[in-house]
């Protein structure tokens, strides 16, 4: 092997391990109802999307004491600081549940015609396969990402919005 090639074997070695990115409810994708958040509807499929927490360093300088100065303005002993560094939460970790086409519904002629819908958005450049692939995920997370939802799983009013899903209307 040359050294051009293991870097390209690498990349190609964490893809073959993310999960995340194969068939259409690969482990951590969809959650069943047992993960679902308090007071789900039976029946219902849910996307889990975890934003961690941002912590950062934070190092300040404590005055232990003081300097002292003599009567022309010197300095006679300088000023004594400790450092003291913490880690601090900037961010909390965040939880967000939506509801997601269940998994029985994500058939290939439902995922191709998720394909064609973002296609026609100009979001999703692959071929019309029927795959949840990696770049169909992609193209769901660049329609979701203007409405607040960071995530390649489709939510259900994702899929409403592009026409897969139907509507509830009220009263009915």
């Amino acid at each position: 092997m040359t050294s051009r090639t293991l870097p390209l074997l690498a990349i190609l070695m964490l893809v073959a391990c993310d999960t995340s990115v194969t068939g259409t409810g690969g482990p951590g994708l969809l959650q069943t109802l047992a993960n679902a958040p308090a007071g789900a509807a039976p029946g219902t499929c849910w996307g889990k999307l975890v934003t961690p927490a941002v912590i950062e360093t934070v190092t300040n300088q404590i005055l232990v004491q003081s300097s002292e100065r003599q009567a022309n303005g010197s300095v006679a002993t300088p000023a004594i600081y400790k450092t003291d560094t913490r880690q601090a939460i900037v961010q909390e970790r965040d939880v967000t549940w939506f509801e997601t086409p269940c998994p029985t519904d994500l058939t290939p002629d439902f995922v191709a015609s998720l394909q064609r819908a973002l296609k026609a958005r100009t979001l999703y450049h692959g071929a019309i396969s029927g795959q949840m692939d990696t770049r169909t995920r992609a193209a769901v997370r660049k329609f979701q990402q203007p409405e607040g939802l960071n995530s390649g799983i489709l939510s259900l009013a994702a899929a409403r919005t592009l026409g897969l899903v139907a509507v509830e209307l009220d009263g009915t």
